[in-house]
C-alpha cells in the first residue's frame, strides 16, 4: 500500500507531481510511456481497453486496459505535422514525406528504380500580385538591390511581405485566391494534360493511352501571406512507374505544357459584394529539371528534402497564428440556442464568434488585415461554403498542404503500416527474450477494443520527464552532426 505523502513544502507543481509519480507502484512504466512518445509536446490521453482472442478456442491471448497504467490512462503521440505545434511529430511526418517523395524520384518502397530515368521536373507556381510589397529583390546576377521603398531590408525585417500602400492593396482578392488555390491546382493538373496533348499534336485520348502524368505537391506560404506550390511532376508509361514513357515525352515538352497550363487555368468567382474575380496563377513560375545522375543542382535527395521541409510548415511564415480563431462554445456563430429556442449572446466571445479578438492577436498589421478580411468574407452568403471564418487563421487557405497523384509512389499510410509492423516484430522479439508465449502464425486472432478521448497534454511531472527526453534527443542529434557518435 502506498503511503500518503505531504508535498506542500514543494513549491513547483511539476516537481511536486513528479514526486507523486515516483511514488506510484510502477514509476518505470510512467517513464517508459513518456520515452515512447519521443518528445511529443501534446500527447493524446486515452481511456479504454483492447482484448485479443483466439477465434477458434475463444481463449484470451492478451489484453490491455488503460486502468492498469500507473496514471490510469494511455498516452499516444499527437501526430501533428506542424513544427510550430509539435517538433517531434513533425520530424516524423517530414521523414515520411521525404521517403515518399524520394521513392517517386529514384525508386524503392515498391516503386520501380527506372523512374530516375523518366522526365522529371520541380515546378513552382505562385500567386499573382495584389499590390507591391516590401521585399529583397536581386539583380540578374543575384546581387541584392534596394526595395521599391528605397531601403535594403534585412532578412528578418518585420515589414517584409507587407504592402507598400496598404490602403490600395487587394486584400479581398488575396484571401479569395488563397481560398481557391487548391481548386486552381486541380484545374492546373487538368489543363496540363490538355496542353501537353496540344503541344505534341495529338488527341487527349491518344495521350492518355500512351502516357501517364504523376505528381506530388506541397504548399508553402510566402511572406506576403499567399501560398505557392512546389511540385514534382514525372512522366510515366501508360501502366505507371513500371513502364517507360514514350521517347517523345521529354522534359522540354513538359516545360512547354506547364507554361500553357499556367496561362490557361482559370477560376471565376462571382459575388454581389465584391464583384467578379478571376482566380489565376501569377506570371512567375519555374520549371527545373531534376537530374537523373545526381550531378545537377536539383538532385533526388535535394528535392525530397525541400518538399519534406515545406510539408511541416504552416502559415506562421506569413506572420499569422497557428490556431483556430473560432469560439469553441458557439462554433463561431456568436450565439447559443437557449431552452426557449431563442438566440442568446455567447458569453465566451461576447457575440463576436472569435476565440480571440482580432485586435489582440500578436501579429503584424498585414496578417491582421488578411485575417479580418477572411473573417468578413466568410460571413457573406455567397461565400458560406468556403467557411472562411474557420480558416481565417490560415489567411483563407483551406486546401491540403501536401497531396499526390495515386500512381506517384507509396503512401504515408503504407509507410506507417511498415513502421507499425516493425514495432510489432520488435515487441514479439522482446516476448521471446522474456520467455513469454508468442502467437502461432496459423492461429486466427480477433481483436476487440474500445477507446475514449480524455484530454491532450502531460501531467506536470510527466512534462518534466518529456523535457528530459527532448533534451536527450537534441543532444544525440547534435553529437551525430559533430561526428561524435555514428550517424
Amino acid at each position: 500500500m502506498r503511503r500518503s505523502l505531504d508535498l506542500h513544502h514543494i513549491i513547483s507543481p511539476g516537481l511536486r507531481d513528479l514526486v507523486e509519480l515516483a511514488n506510484t507502484d510502477d514509476f518505470d512504466r510512467v517513464t517508459e510511456q513518456v520515452r515512447n512518445l519521443r518528445g511529443c509536446t501534446s500527447p493524446i490521453n486515452l481511456h479504454g481497453w483492447t482484448i485479443t482472442t483466439d477465434q477458434t478456442t475463444r481463449q484470451v491471448v492478451r489484453s490491455y486496459h488503460s486502468e492498469d497504467e500507473p496514471s490510469g490512462r494511455l498516452l499516444t503521440t499527437c501526430g501533428n505535422r506542424r513544427a510550430s505545434r509539435c517538433p517531434a511529430c513533425s520530424r516524423l511526418y517530414a521523414a515520411d514525406t521525404y521517403h515518399l517523395i524520394k521513392a517517386g524520384l529514384s525508386g524503392g518502397k515498391n516503386v520501380a528504380e527506372a523512374v530516375r530515368d523518366h522526365p522529371r521536373a520541380f515546378v513552382t507556381l505562385t500567386a499573382p500580385s495584389f499590390g507591391p510589397v516590401h521585399n529583397r529583390p536581386t539583380t540578374d546576377a543575384g546581387k541584392p538591390r534596394p526595395c521599391t521603398c528605397g531601403k535594403s531590408h534585412t532578412e528578418d525585417a518585420p515589414e517584409l511581405g507587407a504592402p507598400l500602400r496598404p490602403a490600395s492593396y487587394g486584400y479581398t482578392g488575396a484571401v479569395l485566391w488563397n481560398a481557391h488555390a487548391g481548386a486552381l491546382w486541380a484545374r492546373f493538373t487538368t489543363y496540363l494534360r490538355r496542353a501537353l496533348a496540344e503541344h505534341l499534336g495529338m488527341t487527349q485520348k491518344a495521350l492518355n493511352a500512351a502516357l501517364r502524368v504523376s505528381f506530388a505537391k506541397v504548399a508553402e506560404y510566402q511572406q506576403r501571406g499567399l501560398v505557392h506550390f512546389h511540385a514534382v511532376v514525372r512522366f510515366d508509361g501508360p501502366e505507371g512507374h513500371t513502364t517507360s514513357p514514350p521517347t517523345w515525352a521529354t522534359f522540354d515538352a513538359l516545360r512547354a505544357a506547364v507554361g500553357l497550363a499556367v496561362e490557361r487555368a482559370r477560376l471565376t468567382v462571382v459575388s454581389d459584394a465584391v464583384g467578379e474575380r478571376v482566380i489565376r496563377w501569377g506570371d512567375r513560375f519555374k520549371v527545373d529539371q531534376i537530374s537523373a545522375l545526381g550531378d545537377g543542382e536539383l538532385t533526388d535527395a535535394k528535392v525530397a528534402g525541400y518538399v519534406a521541409k515545406y510539408a511541416t510548415k504552416n502559415a506562421e511564415g506569413a506572420g499569422t497564428v497557428d490556431r483556430t480563431l473560432v469560439c469553441g462554445s458557439c462554433s463561431g456563430r456568436g450565439y447559443l440556442r437557449g431552452p426557449d429556442g431563442f438566440r442568446d449572446l455567447c458569453a465566451d466571445c461576447d457575440g463576436t464568434g472569435q476565440a480571440e479578438r482580432l485586435t489582440d492577436l500578436p501579429v503584424q498589421q498585414h496578417a491582421r488585415q488578411m485575417i479580418r478580411t477572411a473573417w468578413a468574407l466568410g460571413h457573406l452568403p455567397e461565400f458560406a461554403d468556403l467557411k472562411l471564418w474557420k480558416w481565417a487563421h490560415m489567411l483563407g487557405f483551406r486546401g491540403h498542404f501536401s497531396s499526390k497523384s495515386r500512381a506517384y509512389s507509396t503512401t504515408l499510410g503504407a509507410l506507417r503500416d511498415v513502421r507499425r509492423a516493425w514495432r510489432t516484430a520488435q515487441a514479439e522479439a522482446a516476448r521471446i527474450r522474456a520467455g513469454l508465449p508468442v502467437d502461432d502464425e496459423n492461429t486466427t486472432l480477433v481483436t476487440d477494443s474500445s477507446w475514449t478521448y480524455l484530454s491532450s497534454g502531460y501531467r506536470p511531472g510527466e512534462e518534466l520527464l518529456a523535457a528530459q527526453v527532448r533534451h536527450d534527443i537534441a543532444h544525440n542529434q547534435q553529437a551525430k552532426r559533430e561526428g561524435l557518435v555514428p550517424a
